[in-house]
């Protein structure tokens, strides 16, 4: 996802510190279409209730281990996950228009194979 960013680079951690992804937000809307409570959900997942809420509202980013947890649990893969919660700001200017053409086909190819 943040290819050909070079990690050195001082405005390289600048554009990396300032993504918006609503990656909670996504968590939570999956969360709802199967079913399942905030509380069932954190428990399947080994957490917290509190933790999980904070996560859907984007209060606290989880570490790559719960994340994982997350994704198993709600069946849909990480990289998908990371996708779906993507939005305009959080891709490099030069590329946002193909981000915008790109975007909706292959949501809706996720919403198909993944049910989402």
């Amino acid at each position: 996802m943040f290819q050909n960013v070079d990690l050195k680079s001082e405005h390289s951690l600048i554009f990396l510190k300032n993504k918006i992804m609503d990656l909670g937000n996504v968590i939570k809307n999956i969360r709802k279409q199967k079913g399942q409570t905030q509380g069932e959900f954190a428990q399947t997942c080994g957490i917290s209730q509190t933790y999980l809420s904070q996560i859907e509202c984007n209060l606290k980013e989880p570490n790559l281990s719960t994340l994982k947890l997350i994704s198993e649990n709600l069946n849909i893969p990480l990289p998908i996950l990371f996708f779906l919660s993507m939005t305009e700001d959080d891709v490099h200017p030069n590329k946002r228009k193909a981000f915008q053409i790109v975007s909706p086909s292959v949501k809706s190819l996720v919403n198909e194979f993944f049910a989402v």
